[in-house]
């Protein structure tokens, strides 16, 4: 049985009691957002993974989440839309002959890859992960996610860190939800 969908009221409360903050870090002038938590409360996870729901359309087939925090949201969040699971990895985690794409970070460069042959074509796809920020890890998931000719349906996440330009990372045909949104 589905938890229901909590209030948008006890959405709010939620992000206020269970986001830790800890200001200059990793580096002075940053503030990191913590869902630990969160994860660590298993009635708030439920609620905000029943609220999370209503945020994506109908008839999700595959949930694709990025390592490691999309694997921690995504996986329960494809649980509870009855849809599969595909993680992204980091570069080397993977058997076989998956699928790879390298993209530019700040300070150097990344790679992600996907399971071969994981998504039928025409699938009905969304890319979830727990942080947009500069939206270059979501950007270069969704671009190798659509090497698979799916039906790329949006990409959502826990956090919205606005003002970084993640949005604007993201593909414009790309729709682009949060659960919670914070100013950087």
């Amino acid at each position: 049985m589905s938890t229901p969908s909590p209030s948008l009221d006890r959405v709010q409360e939620l992000r206020s009691s269970h986001i830790g903050e800890y200001p200059d870090f990793p580096q002075p002038g940053i503030l990191f957002r913590d869902i630990t938590p969160l994860l660590r409360d298993a009635g708030a996870l439920r609620e905000i993974i029943a609220h999370w729901r209503t945020l994506l359309p109908e008839g999700i087939e595959y949930v694709v989440g990025t390592e490691a925090r999309g694997f921690v949201l995504g996986a329960p969040l494809a649980y509870e839309l009855g849809a599969g699971f595909i993680p992204v990895r980091k570069a080397g985690k993977l058997p076989g002959n998956p699928a790879s794409l390298r993209y530019d970070l700040e300070y150097g460069s990344a790679e992600v890859q996907i399971p071969e042959d994981c998504l039928p074509a025409g699938a009905r796809t969304v890319v979830i992960d727990d942080l947009l920020a500069t939206g270059g890890t979501a950007a270069a998931t969704i671009e190798l996610v659509r090497r698979f000719d799916v039906e790329l349906l949006g990409a959502s996440f826990l956090i919205e860190l606005e003002g970084l330009g993640g949005r604007e990372a993201i593909p414009a045909d790309v729709p682009v939800s949060a659960v919670w949104s914070f100013p950087n």
